[in-house]
């Protein structure tokens, strides 16, 4: 009979052996979760912080091409008088002797039709 209780023991022991990995499994899970919930408002950060930084890039890329615009602008009106010329004309809205101008007028925009249908 001591065979069975030695048994039953060591079924018991294997089976609160068991549970006991569970519960240490259980509580590493919930560790490493905690911890990973801890670092995801820092990642959301660095992102958002990302996404800052290609923006200002952009604007950055759209006022190098601006400031290259306006001084190629500002070398043609320093030296050519041809390009002074026609900006004048174009502004001024006068006309060379037998020269024909035609101007397009871009569309207007829906929000614009409107307001003209309403006035």
């Amino acid at each position: 009979m001591e065979q069975y209780g030695d048994f039953r023991l060591r079924h018991q022991n294997t089976v609160w052996d068991s549970l006991n990995r569970l519960l240490v499994a259980l509580i590493a899970f919930t560790v490493i979760t905690l911890i990973a919930c801890a670092f995801i408002p820092l990642l959301k950060d660095a992102r958002e912080g990302y996404d800052r930084v290609d923006s200002l890039h952009g604007q950055i890329d759209k006022e190098r091409a601006l400031v290259a615009e306006h001084t190629r602008q500002v070398d043609l009106l320093k030296n050519d008088p041809t390009y002074i010329e026609t900006i004048a004309r174009d502004r001024l809205d006068m006309m060379k002797e037998g020269e024909t101008i035609y101007r397009i007028d871009p569309s207007p925009t829906p929000d614009q039709s409107h307001m003209r249908l309403i006035q």
